[in-house]
């Protein structure tokens, strides 16, 4: 495909704690032309780990087409490598059986399309643009007033009966 059909999306996610108050932040481009959107929301109780992957999901729920090949750049590696290494594709065969965040990779792979998506890690906290500014987007939504309640996380001492 050429680059005028090229999105790239640039995700973080930012946790105060972990679990603690959390947000997502996004950043996408249409390669070669002047689009750019940037996306964020903040949660009251939440992980790292969900609000990286949170915001893969909701930068691909934006899309609507599939006519259009997506570069996803992200400093997580659990979601990189989840995705990459096919890692997900096991948990589902599994039923997601001691898997952590089921809830959200389930929401990942109705969205998810292998042939025209791809992941790419990149280092963060090093001077990477659109890294700086989804870190910058998260944090900021991590400290918002009216946090939204993060459903899908399950505290341990819920769990405890």
């Amino acid at each position: 495909m050429d680059k005028k059909n090229q999105v790239h999306i640039y995700t973080d996610g930012a946790c105060s704690g972990n679990p603690g108050p959390g947000g997502y932040g996004i950043v996408m481009e249409w390669v070669g032309k002047s689009y750019k959107k940037e996306f964020s929301e903040g949660y009251k109780r939440t992980t790292n780990n969900r609000m990286e992957l949170l915001a893969v999901i909701v930068a691909l729920e934006k899309i609507k087409t599939t006519a259009i090949e997506i570069m996803v750049f992200s400093d997580s590696k659990y979601v990189v490598d989840a995705v990459e290494k096919k890692w997900v594709i096991g948990w589902q065969k599994k039923r997601f059986k001691d898997v952590k965040n089921p809830d959200l990779w389930k929401r990942f792979l109705k969205v998810y399309n292998p042939r025209n998506t791809k992941f790419i890690w990149i280092k963060g906290h090093n001077n990477h643009p659109q890294n700086e500014r989804c870190d910058f987007l998260a944090v900021q939504a991590s400290k918002k007033e009216n946090l939204l309640e993060d459903t899908g996380y399950i505290k341990k001492e819920d769990l405890l009966f």
